[in-house]
């Protein structure tokens, strides 16, 4: 997609971090933007900063864990702006710390989000692009969906790297128009690792779970590398060259990237996976 000027691009989790900066881009394009979000305030603060630039846009309300919530928010762009020609399933969470344990509500809640407020996009969305003849998707993965972890969240984004992958291909095949891009961000400063705050009651642990010392000094890493990681505008910068140039893949961190290295090479070699450092 060459031209962005006056197309329409649908963000979720645009609130805040990455999802912002992208809706900004896309403003700063020309393009009509569409935020969703779970957090009404910061959703009608994030609005309000884009309208006042003289940009259109238009905040929905929206759950991505909830289907018929995706599909209200799809028909609010389109009634509003008529047609959707960008679609960035970008809203996600991080979970909560286990204890070493594994918590049924804990992952059921990562997954509904991280991984269904996908699918939920694709179902509401890829329909209407392939009928009006093509547009651009972008599904916010993370490194995390390339290195190991034992959590919720490695899960939820390994499915998204694997999904998207598959259409891009499947696009491809079928010449639908519509282009694919994995945007896979290493540490960016966001508040990814606050997303407790939006957690649903159903899914808090039902008691007082301590964290190892190896979780403590994870969360400590995490919460370092979060706030000293890449300024969301910038990846907000490379999700919009990527659109523009139809490229795959979407990296923020070529030194995580080349961490991946090992890992191939003993898949090849048929050897025991490598070790890498606390992340993800």
């Amino acid at each position: 997609m060459d031209n962005l000027i006056d197309r329409t691009a649908v963000i979720t989790g645009a609130a805040s971090g990455i999802g912002l900066a992208m809706a900004r881009r896309f403003a700063a394009a020309g393009m009509n933007v569409v935020l969703a979000d779970v957090e009404a305030p910061k959703l009608d603060e994030a609005v309000s900063s884009i309208t006042d630039s003289g940009a259109s846009a238009l905040g929905v309300l929206t759950d991505v864990s909830d289907g018929a919530s995706i599909d209200h928010l799809r028909d609010a762009a389109i009634d509003r702006f008529g047609d959707v020609h960008v679609l960035c399933n970008n809203a996600g969470v991080g979970g909560t710390p286990s204890g070493g344990q594994l918590l049924e509500p804990d992952w059921r809640w990562v997954l509904d989000v991280n991984l269904w407020g996908v699918i939920h996009g694709h179902r509401a969305f890829l329909p209407h692009m392939v009928e009006r003849g093509g547009g651009h998707i972008v599904n916010t993965a993370s490194m995390a969906g390339h290195l190991p972890g034992h959590s919720a969240y490695s899960a939820s984004k390994w499915a998204v790297v694997g999904i998207t992958e598959g259409l891009f291909h499947q696009m491809n095949a079928n010449r639908t128009g519509v282009g694919v891009s994995c945007l896979c961000p290493g540490w960016v400063n966001t508040a990814i690792g606050e997303s407790v705050r939006n957690r649903p009651e159903w899914a808090a642990p039902d008691r007082a779970i301590e964290p190892t010392p190896e979780e403590e000094f994870r969360h400590a890493f995490v919460v370092d590398q979060l706030r000293s990681g890449m300024e969301p505008a910038r990846v907000g910068d490379l999700v919009h060259d990527s659109i523009v140039s139809g490229s795959f893949w979407i990296f923020t961190d070529p030194a995580m990237v080349r961490l991946l290295e090992g890992r191939f090479r003993s898949i090849l070699d048929g050897t025991n996976p490598p070790a890498f450092a606390p992340g993800g």
